[in-house]
């Protein structure tokens, strides 16, 4: 007998409008599906590729009346070229060690996590994030997915502290960046951007085309970052094209 809960069309829901956490004085709405049954994986990816990203067990893209700023990007990882600051990045973190360990929270983790958000998103939707909240962050989920731990240098046989963690999802095309957190005490380190590059080099060490970085937000100052990689592309009318 054929589970139709497993084969059954997505439906999709509309949030209530609410402040943009991006752009003051516009309104945000979100557009979701739930993602559930043995055709989640397929579907995250179908979804991804349409513009949505995945939160647990949940998939969502904006759905904003009279404004489009927000942009679903890929960096095109099989034509990417480090540039000279790029490269220095790298540099100043090859003593890093990382590890790819198993979508499993850890307190160690967590602290980071609240280390992270108390210096550099205090008073944002996720400022009272708890352990068990964290624990559902990383481990609800039906896709393929993993994380990936940064760590110091061991030290008299010690393991390394934790500076950085990067919960991605694993994409028949690319990875897929759902959640990444670092030490704010290692500005020179520049981890945010080191850890992208360190996924761009993955997905080309796998074979795959791309690493999807979510929405970057034309006139938001916190998500210019992600114009600096290149070849960017964003997703519009007409499929996803360079920008």
């Amino acid at each position: 007998m054929t589970d139709q809960r497993t084969t059954r069309v997505p439906q999709f829901f509309l949030t209530p409008g609410g402040p943009c956490p991006y752009l003051p004085g516009r309104i945000e709405r979100k557009v979701f599906a739930r993602l559930n049954g043995s055709l989640a994986q397929p579907l995250n990816e179908a979804l991804t590729h349409s513009g949505f990203r995945r939160s647990q067990m949940i998939a969502y893209r904006p759905a904003c009346e009279n404004c489009n700023a927000c942009v679903s990007v890929r960096i095109v990882a099989s034509a990417f070229s480090e540039a000279r600051t790029q490269r220095r990045v790298i540099k100043h973190n090859d003593d890093l060690i990382r590890e790819q360990v198993p979508a499993e929270a850890t307190r160690e983790q967590f602290a980071l996590l609240r280390t992270y958000l108390d210096s550099r998103h205090s008073g944002g939707g996720m400022s009272d994030m708890g352990l068990f909240d964290y624990v559902a962050m990383v481990e609800e989920t039906p896709v393929n997915t993993h994380i990936i731990e940064y760590r110091r240098p061991s030290v008299d046989g010690k393991r390394g502290s934790l500076v950085g963690c990067a919960l991605t999802d694993v994409l028949r095309d690319g990875l897929s960046m759902v959640y990444s957190f670092f030490h704010p005490g290692e500005n020179a380190r520049s981890l945010g951007t080191y850890m992208i590059l360190d996924h761009v080099r993955e997905a080309k060490a796998r074979g795959l085309p791309y690493v999807y970085l979510g929405y970057w937000v034309r006139g938001s100052a916190k998500m210019d970052y992600k114009s600096r990689f290149k070849p960017l592309e964003g997703l519009g009318g007409e499929g996803w094209v360079r920008l």
